[in-house]
């Protein structure tokens, strides 16, 4: 049977478009140095207001993903 065990880290995403785009955003970069995703959590969404006018996305999210065995 295997463990199911997760290293959990945080993770900041932004975009100009959504709050989706930050999140894939984030889930890409982290896929390019990080092996075995598995799961993602919204932490935190945040936005910048200018000249009253939303111009950015932040989504704070936790990670998970499994250790390799050795």
């Amino acid at each position: 049977m295997q463990d199911h065990i997760y290293k959990v880290i945080q993770l900041v995403g932004s975009s100009e478009v959504s709050t989706d785009d930050a999140i894939k955003t984030a889930i890409a970069r982290a896929s390019k140095t990080l092996k075995h995703l598995r799961w993602f959590e919204v932490v935190e969404t945040r936005g910048h207001i200018e000249n009253e006018r939303l111009t950015h996305f932040q989504v704070t999210l936790k990670v998970g993903f499994s250790l390799e065995e050795r």
